[in-house]
């Protein structure tokens, strides 16, 4: 089935989408590739608020703004490079934590279930992203990257509940 209607999928029924990727087997090539496709989408997220950081919106007067380009820079380096290394160590822990509570997966089904919720949870951060670059930190912005918290959440939860059961 396509990603984006397992995406759609995930929204209603997390654990039947996470228990159908596990019986795939474990495509180690298919959570990276989740992780990787959720850090640049998320990267593109960012570029309204950047732009509008560039501009000088909600600087203290007489500050430079700084390069849009020195901006995306580090923001690119950083879902690349750093982002994706942080979300396999909490893939890690939170298998651990898993275990603790019984858990019976792996450290792989833990990677799956973290790197698919976060892409799952993804149109809401797109939306977060504009609304950072045409509002700025309005409380609109701020109820929408909450309900992304909540969304995410909870399709991660469920869907660790299933890698690990």
């Amino acid at each position: 089935m396509a990603v984006s209607t397992n995406i759609m999928r995930a929204w209603r029924r997390p654990r039947q989408v996470m228990r159908e990727l596990l019986d795939q087997g474990k495509r180690e090539d298919r959570a990276i590739a989740y992780l990787f496709v959720f850090c640049i989408l998320v990267f593109i997220a960012q570029w309204p608020r950047l732009s509008r950081r560039a501009a000088g919106f909600e600087l203290a007067p007489g500050a430079e703004p700084p390069e849009l380009s020195q901006l995306m820079t580090y923001e690119l380096f950083a879902w690349l490079m750093v982002w994706p290394l942080v979300l396999y160590g909490l893939a890690a822990i939170s298998h651990l934590v898993a275990r603790l509570f019984g858990g019976q997966g792996s450290f792989f089904s833990a990677r799956l279930a973290l790197f698919w919720s976060l892409l799952a949870s993804v149109p809401l951060l797109l939306l977060y992203g504009l609304m950072a670059g045409f509002l700025g930190p309005a409380p609109g912005t701020q109820l929408v990257g909450a309900v992304w918290l909540v969304v995410f959440g909870y399709i991660w939860l469920q869907s660790l509940r299933e890698a690990e059961k």
